[in-house]
């Protein structure tokens, strides 16, 4: 397919066309009009060429012809003097392009609102406030996207146990979307260990047969709240959940590899910790971390630790405390500037 070519005067009358346009519309007799040999009796709506000979410069927008969509492109013809004389029409059909455009459209219409649907189920998912005499528990969720790689979970194991588990998953979007809502459903909320219930997600998640590319890092942790004991065991999670109170701060690090099928068994363990009444344990994602100033420097565990020893706030106050610094630190005003998830979770025993 060639493009179509033709010159036309101040008056509208077309000069010359081009073999492919003549092909197309038939011979070109003496006093056709441009709008005339596209069927019109006047002249277009918004006459590009019009305007390219008042301007002088061209002029490009798109027309409908019959049931035929072209790009249509005027450029104006001056002679010796550089005065307009004439004006250069070429029309490229864009008839395919444009319905593949408008399919194109539809498409991502439909997958936006499966998006849209995916998020409000990762949302739900989400655990709600806790009404709990023994514990006090505040949570931050940011997703850099509308579906976040980052998810957190906080759920009675029995009357005396809580369970709470933070976690990143590789990517975003709709794979981690998917691969959180596999971490809720596969995650074994009945067993006292959390070392043996992260070895069968392990499991699990090899007899999926994934893709060796993803993975999820898990921090989970099981609180005795009437004993004040706390079992935790890590797959992978790169930050170290702290347990601070006016007398002490301990960093939880603990070794483990991500929840994948990278190897047969991954030797998951538990730590052990005694606590007492006003400790709080603050759980976190790396998004936080990695917040950038304007000179490439990040936000880092020092200053999130900082912010931890200089203030006894309760949960709520200290996240805002958290996410206002880092937000101030890194110049920015709304999640929606997040480049990554941030998650942020603070349990305070009564």
């Amino acid at each position: 397919m060639y493009d179509w070519v033709r010159v036309v005067d101040f008056d509208n009358n077309i000069l010359y066309m081009n073999r492919a346009m003549t092909e197309d519309l038939g011979e070109l007799t003496p006093g056709k009009k441009c709008f005339e040999l596209i069927g019109r009796s006047e002249p277009c709506e918004n006459c590009v060429s019009r305007k390219a000979m008042l301007e002088g410069v061209s002029e490009e927008k798109e027309e409908k012809i019959n049931d035929r969509t072209f790009s249509v492109m005027s450029s104006p013809l001056r002679n010796a003097e550089g005065r307009v004389i004439a004006i250069v029409e070429v029309l490229r059909e864009t008839t395919q392009l444009k319905m593949l455009y408008e399919k194109t459209q539809e498409q991502n219409l439909i997958l936006k609102k499966d998006v849209e649907m995916a998020r409000k189920l990762q949302s739900s998912l989400l655990p709600g406030p806790i009404s709990d005499p023994r514990a006090d528990l505040s949570l931050i969720y940011m997703p850099c996207e509308e579906l976040g790689g980052d998810f957190i979970d906080v759920f009675y194991i029995d009357s005396s146990h809580m369970g709470i588990y933070i976690a990143d998953v590789s990517g975003h979007g709709v794979q981690a979307s998917l691969l959180t809502v596999f971490l809720r459903s596969t995650l074994n909320k009945k067993l006292l260990s959390p070392s043996m219930a992260l070895e069968e997600l392990y499991r699990e998640f090899n007899q999926s047969r994934l893709d060796e590319e993803l993975y999820i890092s898990i921090f989970y942790s099981i609180i005795d709240l009437d004993n004040k004991t706390m079992l935790y065991s890590n797959a992978g999670l790169n930050v170290a959940p702290v347990v601070y109170s006016e007398n002490r701060f301990e960093l939880l690090r603990m070794p483990g590899i991500p929840v994948s099928n990278w190897m047969k068994k991954p030797g998951y363990r538990d730590g052990a910790l005694d606590l007492l009444p006003g400790d709080k344990f603050f759980l976190y994602t790396d998004g936080i971390l990695e917040m950038r100033d304007i000179n490439n420097e990040q936000f880092g565990e020092e200053r999130l630790l900082e912010i931890l020893l200089k203030g006894q706030l309760d949960p709520r106050k200290m996240l805002l405390k958290i996410k206002n610094s880092a937000f101030s630190f890194a110049g920015i005003r709304s999640a929606d500037e997040l480049s990554d998830d941030v998650t942020l979770a603070l349990l305070e025993i009564k």
